[in-house]
């Protein structure tokens, strides 16, 4: 049974919690640092005092004050936890490319890696042609010796196939970056194998005579997707230099610092997969003209990287600079 005594030492809090939420509505803007904290505080230790009371069948009038006390307390706390459309705006805007190029080496090895197992796939592909076969199976080289594109099933199926696609590169983008937590080896697998892969469909489509045919779909959507699975793989090489070099820090601080970078890193491609999906669903397989998909690669490419290496924010304070 709650005691008078004990309620009569913990109504000052109440009062306390009461006031701080007096006259706001919805918004914690206009509290001090030192009041946020102290709500914060009262809060915790107000829903502890309800918890107890409502043990006692006879505190039911102090439990119905509380409850009402807490609800206020709760629906002002967590309207400032609405998502911050401003914030995000921020993160995509000017937090992301910083983290981008901070982390840009990994990238870098990421798109080394990949290009390596391209060129081992394109390699071997060359030396006998009869590998794709293996790779790619039978029924895709047979496709491509008749000089045809496997993706015409794209295109019946548009809203599906933008939508699988998307999944699945957002798939072997998480599985390359998760990946990072082997020590680096399922994402170097990863990355390499793509690269390979693509080797060996980059070399099929030159024997068959079908190169322009082949870069002409990748293009489009490749400048984006390929891009975004190199950043992918840089996010799982950081996690994997945060487990194996952790240099003065203990080895689970070095991953959680390196796990944060990564995941931010890998945040940001999901747009660009998005757009991607998009674009390899409704444009990559029509019947555009090569050159316009070409022209919209370029122009997505050059976004992109104006994007991530600050260029445009760059010349818009030079200009303001000059002005």
């Amino acid at each position: 049974m709650i005691s008078t005594r004990w309620i009569e030492k913990r109504k000052p809090y109440w009062s306390q919690l009461e006031t701080l939420l007096a006259g706001r509505s919805n918004s914690l803007r206009t509290l001090t640092r030192g009041e946020l904290q102290e709500l914060g505080l009262l809060y915790r230790q107000t829903a502890a005092d309800l918890a107890a009371i409502r043990q006692d069948p006879s505190s039911v009038h102090f439990a119905r004050y509380l409850n009402q006390l807490m609800a206020r307390a709760h629906n002002i706390i967590y309207a400032g936890h609405r998502e911050n459309y401003g914030a995000i705006l921020s993160f995509f805007y000017r937090d992301y490319p910083a983290a981008f190029r901070r982390n840009l080496k990994y990238c870098i090895a990421s798109v080394l890696i990949f290009i390596v197992g391209g060129i081992a796939g394109a390699a071997i592909t060359f030396q006998d042609p009869d590998f794709q076969t293996e790779i790619l199976g039978p029924q895709m080289v047979e496709t491509i010796q008749h000089r045809e594109m496997w993706t015409h099933s794209i295109i019946s199926v548009k809203p599906v196939a933008s939508s699988a696609i998307m999944t699945n590169n957002l798939t072997v983008s998480f599985m390359t970056f998760a990946s990072g937590i082997t020590a680096g080896l399922g994402t170097l697998y990863m990355l390499f194998f793509n690269g390979f892969l693509m080797g060996v469909i980059g070399a099929a489509c030159f024997i068959a005579g079908m190169s322009l045919k082949l870069w002409s779909f990748v293009a489009p959507h490749g400048v984006l997707e390929l891009p975004a699975i190199f950043i992918a793989g840089g996010a799982g090489l950081k996690i994997a230099q945060g487990l194996l070099f952790p240099g003065v820090l203990p080895r689970k601080e070095s991953l959680t610092l390196a796990g944060k970078e990564a995941t931010t890193l890998v945040l940001g491609v999901i747009p660009l997969l998005i757009v991607a999906g998009v674009i390899e669903a409704f444009v990559s397989p029509t019947g555009i003209a090569v050159a316009l998909k070409f022209s919209l690669a370029a122009g997505l490419f050059t976004l992109l990287v104006s994007y991530l290496f600050g260029l445009s924010t760059t010349s818009a304070k030079v200009g303001t600079g000059a002005s």
